[in-house]
Formats: structure tokens, C-alpha cells, sequence
């Protein structure tokens, strides 16, 4: 993948690639090795996202101006498996208005990948802890 993040039709194309779950949570924890690591000022108290079993942080801020408005999203974890799953985020996430972020369907996009079926209950209430945090902070 040449570019960071990549973009949801390449993660598509390489999950169907990638045949076993095995396979899938390697890929997902390479991605978490390329998620650049959130500026150590940002890991604060106030960015953490509240139900995840790990630490995460996320961060937004708009860009832009009416209608050429884009959400810009960091974020990091201290779990190398998290850290792919934000990468995940945020390749659905890329470029969309804070209104779009807000309509998204998410859950379609991640049953897509597997990651309904494949994902432990715990993983799966943090990831979607994460998607209420963007939801929310773009408002």
C-alpha cells in the first residue's frame, strides 16, 4: 500500500487475499505498525476514549470551510492490535465532513471485513467506543 491510510478498496481487496482470520490479524497489526504515534502532548486525560480495555486516544479537528470541510482524526493506542484497528477507522474515515462522519454507515464497512465475526466481545465494544468518540467529537 503506497499511501497512508490506505484507502477502503484496497483494505477490501486485500482482506479477500487474505483467506484465514490468521492471515487478516497479521495484516491488521502491520497496519497498526504504520499508524504514525499521536505527539506525546495529545495523550491526555481528556483525549482517551472511555471503554476500551486499552488506552486509546483520539483527537479531531476540522478543515476547511463550508462545504469543503474534512475531519481530521489522530489517534493512537498503547495495543499494536488497536493500533490497526484505528488504521481501519481511519481509512473509512479519510476525507469525509464531520456531517458525512456522523451519517456513516461504520458497521456495514467493518462487516465487510469479517471483523463482526473475528473480533472478541471486548475488542469489538472498544472499537465501537471509538466510532461513538468521532461521532460525538465532530459535533
Amino acid at each position: 500500500m503506497s499511501e497512508f491510510p490506505p484507502t477502503t478498496d484496497e483494505l477490501f481487496e486485500t482482506f479477500e487475499d487474505l483467506q484465514e482470520w490468521d492471515e487478516r490479524y497479521d495484516f491488521i497489526i502491520d497496519l497498526g505498525r504504520e499508524l504514525p504515534t499521536l505527539p506525546a502532548e495529545l495523550q491526555t486525560e481528556d483525549n482517551i476514549v472511555k471503554g476500551c480495555m486499552s488506552t486509546v486516544w483520539v483527537v479531531t479537528d476540522v478543515e476547511g470551510e463550508g462545504d469543503s470541510q474534512k475531519l481530521n482524526i489522530q489517534a493512537d493506542s498503547d495495543s499494536i492490535i488497536v493500533k490497526g484497528l484505528i488504521v481501519l477507522l481511519l481509512a473509512f474515515y479519510n476525507n469525509m465532513s464531520p456531517a458525512e462522519v456522523a451519517a456513516a454507515d461504520v458497521e456495514s464497512y467493518l462487516s465487510k471485513l469479517g471483523l463482526n465475526q473475528h473480533l472478541s466481545p471486548q475488542r469489538r465494544n472498544g472499537l465501537f467506543s471509538m466510532v461513538k468518540r468521532l461521532r460525538t467529537l465532530q459535533v
